[in-house]
Protein backbone atom coordinates (compact mmCIF):
# COMPACT_ATOMS: atom_id res chain seq x y z
CA UNK A 1 0.00 0.00 0.00
CA UNK A 2 2.80 2.23 0.44
CA UNK A 3 4.55 2.13 -3.01
CA UNK A 4 0.94 2.22 -4.62
CA UNK A 5 0.51 5.49 -2.60
CA UNK A 6 3.86 6.71 -3.50
CA UNK A 7 2.87 6.08 -6.92
CA UNK A 8 -0.10 7.71 -6.67
CA UNK A 9 1.82 10.68 -5.57
CA UNK A 10 4.52 10.75 -8.47
CA UNK A 11 1.06 10.35 -10.81
CA UNK A 12 -0.97 12.92 -9.34
CA UNK A 13 1.34 15.47 -8.16
CA UNK A 14 -0.63 18.22 -6.01
CA UNK A 15 -3.87 17.20 -7.65
CA UNK A 16 -6.98 15.86 -5.48
CA UNK A 17 -7.21 12.20 -7.02
CA UNK A 18 -10.93 12.09 -7.43
CA UNK A 19 -10.62 14.93 -9.60
CA UNK A 20 -8.51 13.13 -11.87
CA UNK A 21 -10.39 10.53 -13.20
CA UNK A 22 -12.39 7.60 -12.67
CA UNK A 23 -9.40 5.10 -11.96
CA UNK A 24 -7.28 3.94 -9.07
CA UNK A 25 -4.02 4.21 -8.18
CA UNK A 26 -3.23 0.73 -8.93
CA UNK A 27 -4.75 0.44 -12.13
CA UNK A 28 -3.69 4.09 -13.29
CA UNK A 29 -0.26 2.09 -12.83
CA UNK A 30 -0.70 -0.65 -14.71
CA UNK A 31 -2.22 1.66 -17.58
CA UNK A 32 1.28 3.91 -17.17
CA UNK A 33 3.19 1.09 -17.78
CA UNK A 34 0.79 -0.55 -20.90
CA UNK A 35 1.80 3.03 -22.84
CA UNK A 36 5.44 2.42 -22.10
CA UNK A 37 5.70 -0.88 -23.37
CA UNK A 38 3.41 -0.74 -26.06
CA UNK A 39 5.00 2.62 -27.35
CA UNK A 40 8.11 1.41 -27.17
CA UNK A 41 7.44 -2.05 -28.53
CA UNK A 42 6.26 0.04 -31.76
CA UNK A 43 9.03 2.39 -31.97
CA UNK A 44 11.10 -0.51 -31.61
CA UNK A 45 9.73 -2.87 -33.59
CA UNK A 46 7.42 -1.13 -35.91
CA UNK A 47 9.69 2.01 -36.63
CA UNK A 48 13.36 0.87 -35.86
CA UNK A 49 13.97 3.07 -33.43
CA UNK A 50 16.56 3.65 -30.74
CA UNK A 51 14.30 2.40 -27.26
CA UNK A 52 16.28 5.13 -24.85
CA UNK A 53 16.17 7.86 -26.95
CA UNK A 54 12.70 7.43 -28.21
CA UNK A 55 11.69 6.54 -24.06
CA UNK A 56 13.85 10.14 -23.28
CA UNK A 57 12.11 12.02 -26.12
CA UNK A 58 8.32 10.89 -25.98
CA UNK A 59 7.95 8.59 -23.44
CA UNK A 60 9.55 10.61 -20.25
CA UNK A 61 7.61 13.55 -20.89
CA UNK A 62 4.60 12.18 -21.25
CA UNK A 63 5.28 9.79 -17.99
CA UNK A 64 5.88 13.15 -15.73
CA UNK A 65 7.42 12.50 -12.35
CA UNK A 66 6.65 8.91 -12.35
CA UNK A 67 9.44 8.64 -15.50
CA UNK A 68 12.29 7.78 -13.21
CA UNK A 69 9.73 5.30 -11.32
CA UNK A 70 9.71 2.93 -14.63
CA UNK A 71 11.62 0.60 -15.88
CA UNK A 72 11.58 -1.25 -19.40
CA UNK A 73 13.38 -4.29 -20.95
CA UNK A 74 13.43 -4.85 -24.90
CA UNK A 75 13.79 -8.49 -26.00
CA UNK A 76 15.11 -8.31 -29.92
CA UNK A 77 14.69 -12.31 -29.95
CA UNK A 78 11.49 -12.77 -28.71
CA UNK A 79 10.08 -9.21 -30.02
CA UNK A 80 8.60 -7.77 -27.02
CA UNK A 81 8.65 -5.29 -24.33
CA UNK A 82 8.24 -5.42 -20.28
CA UNK A 83 7.99 -2.38 -18.85
CA UNK A 84 7.39 -1.79 -14.64
CA UNK A 85 6.65 1.22 -12.45
CA UNK A 86 8.36 0.59 -8.70
CA UNK A 87 7.64 -2.95 -8.48
CA UNK A 88 4.14 -2.84 -8.62
CA UNK A 89 2.90 -2.77 -11.84
CA UNK A 90 4.41 -4.96 -14.69
CA UNK A 91 3.45 -4.37 -18.57
CA UNK A 92 4.52 -6.94 -21.48
CA UNK A 93 3.92 -5.41 -24.88
CA UNK A 94 4.75 -7.85 -28.15
CA UNK A 95 4.78 -7.59 -31.78
CA UNK A 96 2.76 -8.84 -34.28
CA UNK A 97 3.35 -8.31 -37.76
CA UNK A 98 1.33 -6.65 -39.78
CA UNK A 99 -0.85 -6.44 -36.86
CA UNK A 100 1.64 -4.25 -34.99
CA UNK A 101 2.57 -4.30 -31.10
CA UNK A 102 -0.28 -5.71 -28.61
CA UNK A 103 -0.83 -5.73 -25.05
CA UNK A 104 0.22 -9.07 -23.84
CA UNK A 105 0.54 -8.49 -20.29
CA UNK A 106 -0.91 -12.04 -18.63
CA UNK A 107 -2.76 -13.17 -21.37
CA UNK A 108 -2.24 -15.59 -24.51
CA UNK A 109 -2.17 -14.08 -27.86
CA UNK A 110 -4.48 -15.52 -30.64
CA UNK A 111 -2.54 -16.46 -33.36
CA UNK A 112 -1.18 -13.48 -35.94
CA UNK A 113 -1.81 -13.94 -39.75
CA UNK A 114 1.29 -14.49 -40.31
CA UNK A 115 4.06 -12.38 -42.60
CA UNK A 116 2.27 -10.43 -44.83
CA UNK A 117 2.60 -9.90 -48.61
CA UNK A 118 5.21 -6.77 -49.48
CA UNK A 119 2.93 -3.45 -49.07
CA UNK A 120 2.77 -1.57 -52.56
CA UNK A 121 2.94 -5.03 -55.19
CA UNK A 122 -0.21 -3.31 -56.94
CA UNK A 123 -0.42 -0.51 -59.06
CA UNK A 124 -0.76 2.94 -56.85
CA UNK A 125 -3.47 5.03 -58.32
CA UNK A 126 -2.26 8.64 -56.72
CA UNK A 127 0.97 9.23 -59.01
CA UNK A 128 4.42 9.71 -57.51
CA UNK A 129 4.63 12.56 -54.94
CA UNK A 130 8.08 12.60 -55.21
CA UNK A 131 11.31 10.66 -56.25
CA UNK A 132 13.44 7.93 -53.85
CA UNK A 133 15.70 11.04 -52.86
CA UNK A 134 15.76 13.69 -50.07
CA UNK A 135 13.63 16.96 -51.53
CA UNK A 136 15.85 19.53 -50.95
CA UNK A 137 14.34 22.87 -50.42
CA UNK A 138 16.13 24.86 -53.21
CA UNK A 139 14.09 28.28 -52.23
CA UNK A 140 15.66 30.19 -49.22
CA UNK A 141 12.22 31.54 -47.90
CA UNK A 142 11.43 27.35 -47.46
CA UNK A 143 14.71 26.70 -45.72
CA UNK A 144 14.29 29.75 -43.16
CA UNK A 145 11.13 28.02 -42.54
CA UNK A 146 11.94 24.32 -42.39
CA UNK A 147 14.88 25.68 -39.84
CA UNK A 148 12.55 27.41 -37.70
CA UNK A 149 10.46 24.66 -37.50
CA UNK A 150 13.59 22.12 -36.64
CA UNK A 151 15.03 25.00 -34.53
CA UNK A 152 14.73 23.26 -31.11
CA UNK A 153 15.04 24.98 -27.38
CA UNK A 154 17.85 24.83 -24.92
CA UNK A 155 15.30 23.74 -22.15
CA UNK A 156 12.27 21.55 -22.00
CA UNK A 157 9.72 21.92 -23.44
CA UNK A 158 11.39 20.52 -26.58
CA UNK A 159 9.82 20.53 -29.81
CA UNK A 160 11.21 17.34 -31.14
CA UNK A 161 10.42 18.18 -35.32
CA UNK A 162 11.12 14.59 -36.33
CA UNK A 163 9.55 15.15 -39.95
CA UNK A 164 8.27 17.65 -42.11
CA UNK A 165 6.93 17.32 -45.69
CA UNK A 166 5.04 19.58 -48.12
CA UNK A 167 3.16 19.09 -51.30
CA UNK A 168 1.66 21.56 -53.82
CA UNK A 169 -0.07 21.32 -56.59
CA UNK A 170 0.75 17.02 -55.77
CA UNK A 171 4.23 16.80 -55.53
CA UNK A 172 6.98 17.24 -52.80
CA UNK A 173 8.25 20.63 -52.98
CA UNK A 174 10.21 20.60 -49.34
CA UNK A 175 11.06 17.74 -46.83
CA UNK A 176 13.67 17.73 -43.86
CA UNK A 177 13.96 15.00 -41.14
CA UNK A 178 15.46 14.68 -38.19
CA UNK A 179 18.97 12.29 -37.43
CA UNK A 180 17.72 9.05 -36.77
CA UNK A 181 14.95 9.43 -39.02
CA UNK A 182 14.43 8.77 -42.95
CA UNK A 183 11.90 9.15 -45.91
CA UNK A 184 10.42 5.07 -45.09
CA UNK A 185 10.56 5.60 -41.29
CA UNK A 186 7.05 4.59 -39.92
CA UNK A 187 5.84 7.80 -37.43
CA UNK A 188 3.35 7.92 -35.15
CA UNK A 189 0.21 9.30 -35.75
CA UNK A 190 -1.55 9.41 -32.42
CA UNK A 191 -5.42 10.64 -32.87
CA UNK A 192 -4.37 11.42 -36.46
CA UNK A 193 -5.23 7.92 -36.69
CA UNK A 194 -9.23 9.02 -36.12
CA UNK A 195 -8.96 10.44 -39.96
CA UNK A 196 -7.11 6.94 -41.55
CA UNK A 197 -10.85 5.32 -39.62
CA UNK A 198 -12.97 8.17 -41.18
CA UNK A 199 -11.61 7.35 -44.50
CA UNK A 200 -12.40 3.69 -43.80
CA UNK A 201 -15.60 4.17 -42.85
CA UNK A 202 -15.99 6.63 -46.19
CA UNK A 203 -15.38 3.32 -48.30
CA UNK A 204 -17.65 1.60 -46.88
CA UNK A 205 -20.34 4.08 -46.94
CA UNK A 206 -19.73 4.85 -50.67
CA UNK A 207 -19.52 0.44 -51.26
CA UNK A 208 -23.50 1.07 -49.50
CA UNK A 209 -22.62 -1.18 -46.54
CA UNK A 210 -23.14 1.58 -43.98
CA UNK A 211 -25.06 4.95 -43.37
CA UNK A 212 -23.88 7.85 -41.24
CA UNK A 213 -27.34 8.86 -40.01
CA UNK A 214 -28.35 5.56 -39.16
CA UNK A 215 -28.22 4.14 -35.83
CA UNK A 216 -24.70 2.57 -35.36
CA UNK A 217 -24.19 -1.08 -35.75
CA UNK A 218 -23.52 -2.15 -31.58
CA UNK A 219 -24.73 -5.33 -30.96
CA UNK A 220 -24.64 -4.75 -26.92
CA UNK A 221 -27.36 -1.79 -28.09
CA UNK A 222 -29.08 -3.71 -30.75
CA UNK A 223 -32.31 -3.71 -27.78
CA UNK A 224 -34.75 -0.41 -28.99
CA UNK A 225 -35.57 0.25 -25.22
CA UNK A 226 -31.59 0.89 -24.78
CA UNK A 227 -31.20 4.81 -25.12
CA UNK A 228 -27.63 4.09 -27.01
CA UNK A 229 -29.52 2.75 -30.30
CA UNK A 230 -29.94 5.71 -31.46
CA UNK A 231 -26.42 6.95 -31.41
CA UNK A 232 -25.16 7.69 -34.94
CA UNK A 233 -22.17 6.88 -36.60
CA UNK A 234 -22.17 10.57 -37.57
CA UNK A 235 -22.28 11.58 -33.72
CA UNK A 236 -19.67 8.54 -33.37
CA UNK A 237 -17.08 10.04 -35.49
CA UNK A 238 -18.20 14.45 -34.49
CA UNK A 239 -17.89 13.00 -30.92
CA UNK A 240 -21.26 13.59 -29.62
CA UNK A 241 -22.77 10.04 -28.92
CA UNK A 242 -23.43 11.49 -25.14
CA UNK A 243 -21.17 8.45 -24.17
CA UNK A 244 -19.50 8.91 -20.41
CA UNK A 245 -16.26 7.52 -20.46
CA UNK A 246 -13.36 10.30 -20.07
CA UNK A 247 -12.03 12.39 -22.37
CA UNK A 248 -8.62 12.52 -24.73
CA UNK A 249 -8.38 16.15 -25.12
CA UNK A 250 -4.86 16.10 -23.04
CA UNK A 251 -2.41 13.44 -22.49
CA UNK A 252 0.04 13.60 -19.46
CA UNK A 253 0.98 11.76 -16.30
CA UNK A 254 -2.93 12.18 -14.99
CA UNK A 255 -4.05 10.93 -18.17
CA UNK A 256 -3.82 7.32 -16.51
CA UNK A 257 -6.74 7.81 -14.83
CA UNK A 258 -8.73 8.24 -17.44
CA UNK A 259 -10.89 5.33 -18.42
CA UNK A 260 -9.72 5.67 -21.94
CA UNK A 261 -6.31 5.51 -21.58
CA UNK A 262 -7.05 2.19 -19.80
CA UNK A 263 -8.92 0.91 -22.50
CA UNK A 264 -6.23 1.52 -24.69
CA UNK A 265 -3.64 -0.01 -23.04
CA UNK A 266 -4.72 -2.09 -20.80
CA UNK A 267 -7.69 -4.16 -22.23
CA UNK A 268 -7.45 -6.75 -24.42
CA UNK A 269 -11.15 -5.99 -26.38
CA UNK A 270 -11.02 -1.88 -26.67
CA UNK A 271 -14.34 -1.83 -27.79
CA UNK A 272 -16.19 -4.30 -25.38
CA UNK A 273 -15.22 -2.02 -23.25
CA UNK A 274 -16.30 0.98 -24.43
CA UNK A 275 -19.70 -0.59 -25.48
CA UNK A 276 -20.32 -0.71 -22.29
CA UNK A 277 -19.84 3.22 -21.31
CA UNK A 278 -23.36 4.69 -20.19
CA UNK A 279 -24.80 7.99 -21.69
CA UNK A 280 -24.13 10.98 -20.03
CA UNK A 281 -25.85 13.45 -22.41
CA UNK A 282 -28.69 12.92 -25.33
CA UNK A 283 -27.04 11.46 -28.44
CA UNK A 284 -25.85 14.57 -30.49
CA UNK A 285 -26.31 17.19 -27.41
CA UNK A 286 -23.11 17.51 -26.31
CA UNK A 287 -19.47 17.31 -27.74
CA UNK A 288 -16.73 15.46 -25.74
CA UNK A 289 -13.86 14.42 -27.73
CA UNK A 290 -13.06 10.35 -26.67
CA UNK A 291 -11.15 7.48 -27.65
CA UNK A 292 -14.51 5.56 -26.76
CA UNK A 293 -16.42 6.52 -29.97
CA UNK A 294 -13.38 5.79 -32.39
CA UNK A 295 -12.71 2.44 -30.93
CA UNK A 296 -16.47 1.82 -31.48
CA UNK A 297 -16.43 2.96 -35.37
CA UNK A 298 -13.32 0.97 -35.67
CA UNK A 299 -15.16 -1.93 -34.31
CA UNK A 300 -17.73 -1.49 -36.96
CA UNK A 301 -14.85 -1.10 -39.76
CA UNK A 302 -13.66 -4.40 -38.57
CA UNK A 303 -17.20 -6.37 -38.48
CA UNK A 304 -18.27 -5.23 -41.84
CA UNK A 305 -14.64 -5.78 -43.72
CA UNK A 306 -14.77 -9.53 -42.44
CA UNK A 307 -14.77 -9.63 -38.71
CA UNK A 308 -11.27 -10.64 -38.19
CA UNK A 309 -7.82 -8.64 -37.79
CA UNK A 310 -6.49 -10.21 -41.11
CA UNK A 311 -9.45 -9.31 -43.22
CA UNK A 312 -9.75 -5.62 -41.68
CA UNK A 313 -6.02 -5.28 -42.92
CA UNK A 314 -6.43 -6.98 -46.12
CA UNK A 315 -9.44 -4.38 -46.67
CA UNK A 316 -8.03 -1.59 -45.38
CA UNK A 317 -4.74 -2.39 -47.36
CA UNK A 318 -6.55 -3.00 -50.62
CA UNK A 319 -8.87 -0.03 -50.22
CA UNK A 320 -6.89 2.55 -49.21
CA UNK A 321 -3.42 2.10 -48.43
CA UNK A 322 -2.48 0.42 -51.93
CA UNK A 323 -4.45 2.76 -53.90
CA UNK A 324 -2.40 5.84 -52.52
CA UNK A 325 0.66 4.25 -52.60
CA UNK A 326 1.21 4.07 -48.79
CA UNK A 327 4.22 1.22 -48.87
CA UNK A 328 4.94 1.02 -45.06
CA UNK A 329 2.07 1.82 -42.98
CA UNK A 330 1.37 -0.13 -39.94
CA UNK A 331 -2.06 -0.55 -38.36
CA UNK A 332 -1.87 -1.50 -35.12
CA UNK A 333 -4.29 -4.24 -33.61
CA UNK A 334 -5.82 -5.10 -29.98
CA UNK A 335 -6.01 -8.25 -28.67
CA UNK A 336 -9.32 -8.96 -30.03
CA UNK A 337 -8.50 -7.93 -33.61
CA UNK A 338 -9.82 -4.62 -33.59
CA UNK A 339 -8.07 -1.76 -35.21
CA UNK A 340 -6.45 0.59 -32.50
CA UNK A 341 -8.17 3.06 -35.05
CA UNK A 342 -8.33 5.91 -32.17
CA UNK A 343 -4.31 6.57 -31.79
CA UNK A 344 -2.34 3.31 -33.52
CA UNK A 345 -1.29 3.91 -37.18
CA UNK A 346 2.42 4.07 -37.56
CA UNK A 347 3.59 5.96 -41.63
CA UNK A 348 6.25 7.57 -42.77
CA UNK A 349 5.35 11.22 -43.13
CA UNK A 350 5.41 10.92 -47.15
CA UNK A 351 2.66 8.51 -46.65
CA UNK A 352 0.59 10.85 -44.12
CA UNK A 353 1.08 13.14 -46.74
CA UNK A 354 -0.60 11.24 -49.55
CA UNK A 355 -3.06 10.02 -46.92
CA UNK A 356 -3.70 14.05 -46.95
CA UNK A 357 -3.80 14.56 -50.56
CA UNK A 358 -7.02 11.89 -50.78
CA UNK A 359 -8.84 14.71 -48.79
CA UNK A 360 -7.62 17.48 -50.34
CA UNK A 361 -8.91 15.73 -53.74
CA UNK A 362 -12.20 15.34 -52.19
CA UNK A 363 -11.64 11.23 -52.33
CA UNK A 364 -10.56 11.29 -55.73
CA UNK A 365 -7.64 9.66 -56.73
CA UNK A 366 -6.08 8.63 -60.30
CA UNK A 367 -9.89 9.29 -61.51
CA UNK A 368 -11.24 6.42 -59.06
CA UNK A 369 -13.78 7.96 -56.48
CA UNK A 370 -12.62 6.01 -52.99
CA UNK A 371 -14.62 8.22 -51.07
CA UNK A 372 -18.32 9.37 -51.33
CA UNK A 373 -18.32 12.69 -53.18
CA UNK A 374 -18.65 15.31 -50.54
CA UNK A 375 -17.11 13.48 -47.85
CA UNK A 376 -13.80 15.78 -47.15
CA UNK A 377 -16.48 18.89 -46.77
CA UNK A 378 -18.56 16.87 -44.73
CA UNK A 379 -15.35 15.66 -42.51
CA UNK A 380 -14.18 19.39 -42.42
CA UNK A 381 -17.66 20.77 -41.44
CA UNK A 382 -17.55 22.23 -37.86
CA UNK A 383 -19.76 20.17 -35.15
CA UNK A 384 -22.21 21.88 -32.83
CA UNK A 385 -20.41 22.23 -29.10
CA UNK A 386 -16.55 21.99 -30.99
CA UNK A 387 -16.66 26.08 -31.26
CA UNK A 388 -13.99 26.38 -28.63
CA UNK A 389 -11.33 23.86 -30.29
CA UNK A 390 -13.00 23.02 -34.13
CA UNK A 391 -13.68 19.78 -34.76
CA UNK A 392 -15.56 17.85 -37.83
CA UNK A 393 -16.42 14.45 -38.51
CA UNK A 394 -12.63 12.87 -37.60
CA UNK A 395 -11.08 16.07 -38.39
CA UNK A 396 -9.82 19.23 -36.47
CA UNK A 397 -11.22 22.52 -38.76
CA UNK A 398 -10.95 26.00 -39.58
CA UNK A 399 -14.33 25.66 -41.10
CA UNK A 400 -17.25 27.92 -39.19
CA UNK A 401 -16.47 31.13 -36.45
CA UNK A 402 -15.77 29.12 -33.22
CA UNK A 403 -12.97 29.92 -31.35
CA UNK A 404 -10.72 27.50 -32.16
CA UNK A 405 -10.58 28.18 -35.68
CA UNK A 406 -10.33 31.62 -35.57
CA UNK A 407 -6.92 30.84 -33.11
CA UNK A 408 -5.95 29.38 -36.33
CA UNK A 409 -6.98 31.53 -38.96
CA UNK A 410 -5.37 34.63 -36.69
CA UNK A 411 -2.22 32.98 -37.07
CA UNK A 412 -1.99 32.52 -40.64
CA UNK A 413 -3.99 28.99 -41.32
CA UNK A 414 -6.52 29.66 -44.27
CA UNK A 415 -10.02 29.45 -43.61
CA UNK A 416 -10.93 26.22 -45.62
CA UNK A 417 -8.20 24.60 -44.11
CA UNK A 418 -8.56 21.37 -42.01
CA UNK A 419 -6.28 18.61 -40.84
CA UNK A 420 -5.85 14.84 -39.52
CA UNK A 421 -4.27 15.85 -35.73
CA UNK A 422 -2.34 13.95 -33.12
CA UNK A 423 -1.39 14.12 -29.38
CA UNK A 424 1.86 15.97 -29.14
CA UNK A 425 2.52 17.72 -32.71
CA UNK A 426 1.15 15.30 -35.32
CA UNK A 427 -0.41 17.17 -37.93
CA UNK A 428 -1.26 16.86 -41.78
CA UNK A 429 -2.47 19.97 -42.60
CA UNK A 430 -5.22 20.22 -45.90
CA UNK A 431 -5.62 23.50 -47.15
CA UNK A 432 -7.60 23.10 -50.62
CA UNK A 433 -7.75 26.88 -51.45
CA UNK A 434 -3.85 26.40 -51.83
CA UNK A 435 -3.82 23.21 -53.39
CA UNK A 436 -1.12 22.13 -50.27
CA UNK A 437 -0.66 19.10 -48.16
CA UNK A 438 1.75 20.02 -44.88
CA UNK A 439 2.54 17.52 -42.75
CA UNK A 440 4.68 18.18 -39.64
CA UNK A 441 5.55 14.92 -37.23
CA UNK A 442 7.56 14.41 -34.04
CA UNK A 443 6.75 14.80 -30.23
CA UNK A 444 6.29 18.30 -29.33
CA UNK A 445 5.87 18.94 -26.01
CA UNK A 446 5.35 23.09 -26.12
CA UNK A 447 2.17 24.51 -25.33
CA UNK A 448 -0.82 23.62 -27.65
CA UNK A 449 1.29 20.73 -29.14
CA UNK A 450 3.17 23.54 -31.40
CA UNK A 451 0.14 24.76 -32.98
CA UNK A 452 1.70 28.03 -33.22
CA UNK A 453 4.91 26.68 -35.06
CA UNK A 454 2.73 24.58 -37.43
CA UNK A 455 0.55 27.53 -38.03
CA UNK A 456 3.46 30.04 -38.87
CA UNK A 457 4.82 27.13 -41.13
CA UNK A 458 1.74 26.95 -43.08
CA UNK A 459 1.49 30.85 -43.37
CA UNK A 460 5.21 30.28 -44.58
CA UNK A 461 4.65 27.76 -47.35
CA UNK A 462 1.94 29.84 -48.65
CA UNK A 463 3.81 32.90 -48.92
CA UNK A 464 6.57 31.05 -50.72
CA UNK A 465 4.57 29.16 -52.75
CA UNK A 466 2.36 32.21 -53.84
CA UNK A 467 4.32 35.09 -53.34
CA UNK A 468 1.90 36.77 -51.31
CA UNK A 469 2.17 37.96 -47.92
CA UNK A 470 -0.95 36.46 -45.74
CA UNK A 471 -1.55 38.26 -42.73
CA UNK A 472 -1.71 37.14 -39.21
CA UNK A 473 -1.54 37.83 -35.42
CA UNK A 474 1.89 37.76 -33.30
CA UNK A 475 2.80 33.81 -32.88
CA UNK A 476 5.13 32.55 -30.34
CA UNK A 477 8.19 30.65 -31.01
Amino acid sequence: MKALARIALALAGTAVLPACGQLSPGSAALVATGYASHQLCSAVFVAGRDAARYYKEAIAPVAGPIASLTAYTVDLEHREVRATLAGMAESRAVFRPPLGCVNATDRVLPDAPGVPAPQGTTTALLPDIAGDALVEASDPAFRAALDRAFDERAQAPHRHTEAVVIVHRGRVIAERYADGVGIDTPLTGWSATKSVTNALLGILVRQGKLDVKAPAPVAAWADLHDPRHAITIDQLLRMTSGLDMGQSLTAGALTAFDPTSRMIFVEADTAAMAETAPLAHAPGSTWNYSNTNTQLLSRIVRDQAGGTAQATREFAQRELFDKLGMRHVTLEFDGAGTPIGASHLWAPARDWARFGLLFLHDGVVGGQRILPAGWADYSAAPTPGSEDFGYGAGFWTNRGDGAGARYRVGRGMPADAFMARGAHGQYVVIVPSEDLVLVRMGPAFTPRDDMDAVARLTRETIEAVSGRAVAQAPVSN
